[in-house]
């Protein structure tokens, strides 16, 4: 048979298809989430997300030192307070878990990219991202609260801050505070299309989050929606935010290509924990290979159109050279 079109030719050898790919994922553009809680010596294993632990800072310091030596610079910090309350007041405490974990990184290891979620949810005694009343989760006296948390990080230390509750206006309240504040160059990274997702479930028993009641819908986006995402990225991008998100990544790929396609600015997208643990489940289990299906997510990830990936898989990517 003679056949002029063979894309075959371009799937010969390893060689071959690596010099024709059109996606180079780079492992430096992923983010090592951490969860931080009080005390010294402290690490509790999160049942639900294999190899990832809450850990005291101390403890964190000790293994930023091994994973700078492996390549990992960027990180994302989430704060687990010893007490909380209505209007999460430890998000806000100039000697929070965050305020504290953030001096000490930034002391022992400047060069590290320290980038910090602002939320009030790990802080408040209901779980919600904002202030609560009888008529539900109030915008802007919980706005009000987030810019004051994203403050106190700035006045910490950290590189990014990343307001991640979804509150209408947060992100101009924040860019307001910052340079009011001195800190008219510090990035604002938005989770700007931040759906209300299933795949959150490990995350909240990691950071103590869930509700207390009802649940986040009329703040977190409704995932049957696409174009609505354009807008809030449109609404981010307007009010200041520096680099955008879409979260979560792996069910989402379409609303990653599509704010892609629409902004200039970097797009973040956070490979959240119920994927990880998904993936992590299947290995042990020996339904599949893990390492072969870390690669082809976070290359999907990036094919996408993501510029970096905020991964769970982070540490194991480096230590087994994965992408």
């Amino acid at each position: 048979m003679r056949l002029i079109h063979r894309p075959r030719r371009n799937r010969g050898s390893a060689a071959v298809r690596t010099l024709v790919a059109e996606t180079i994922p780079d492992r430096k553009k992923l983010i090592m989430p951490h969860f931080l809680v009080e005390g010294e010596g402290v690490r509790e294993e999160i049942p639900s997300m294999p190899g990832i632990s809450r850990v005291s800072v101390d403890l964190l310091l000790g293994e930023l030192e091994s994973d700078l030596s492996l390549g990992i610079h960027s990180i994302l910090l989430f704060g687990i307070p010893a007490h909380k309350d209505a209007v999460g007041s430890g998000a806000y405490d100039p000697r929070g878990i965050i305020q504290r974990g953030v001096r000490e990184i930034k002391k022992r290891f400047p060069e590290i990219l320290c980038i910090t979620d602002v939320c009030l949810c790990e802080y408040t005694d209901h779980g919600h991202c904002g202030v609560v009343s009888e008529k539900g989760v109030q915008n802007d006296p919980s706005m009000d609260l987030i810019a004051k948390t994203a403050l106190s990080h700035a006045e910490a230390g950290a590189d990014i801050v990343a307001p991640s509750d979804m509150m209408d206006g947060r992100v101009e309240a924040i860019r307001r505070v910052l340079d009011d504040g001195g800190f008219s160059d510090l990035p604002i990274m938005s989770y700007a299309a931040k759906y209300a997702s299933a795949f959150y479930g490990p995350f909240r028993e990691a950071a103590g989050s869930a509700p207390r009641f009802g649940d986040r819908k009329s703040y977190q986006m409704d995932f049957r929606n696409a174009r609505e995402a354009l807008r809030e990225v449109a609404l981010d991008i307007e009010e200041g935010a520096d680099i955008v998100m879409v979260k979560p990544a792996l069910s989402y790929l379409d609303i990653i290509s599509r704010v892609r396609d629409e902004v200039l600015l970097p797009l973040c997208a956070y490979n959240v924990s119920g994927e990880y643990s998904m993936v992590k489940l299947m290995g042990e289990r020996g339904f599949a290979n893990e390492q072969a299906l870390v690669t082809e997510i976070l290359t999907s990830i990036f094919r996408a159109g993501a510029d970096m990936i905020i991964s769970y898989h982070t540490r194991d990517v480096f230590r087994q050279e994965l992408l």
